[in-house]
């Protein structure tokens, strides 16, 4: 476990966005965890917003790859 404190690399308004944005970042190598998910049931969570974190020593790593747009990964559909 790295030592340090945590630092916010992402807002969102719902948990589904922070959790995708976390597997990402954690299929990386980069530890990620959510804060602020008060309910599994999104018409109760009444945060302001729910915070992507990491660890200082991979703030910068984190926002680097979170700034990269997304690659369609989908194969190719080919023609019967």
């Amino acid at each position: 476990m790295k030592d340090g404190e945590y630092k916010t690399v992402a807002r969102y308004a719902d948990a589904v966005s922070a959790h995708i944005a976390e597997g990402m970042l954690l299929e990386n190598g980069i530890p990620a965890v959510v804060f602020g998910e008060v309910s599994s049931y999104p018409s109760l969570n009444v945060m302001d917003s729910i915070e992507l974190k990491v660890f200082e020593a991979d703030y910068d790593a984190a926002m680097a790859l979170l700034a990269t747009p997304p690659t369609d990964s989908s194969p190719e559909e080919s023609s019967l």
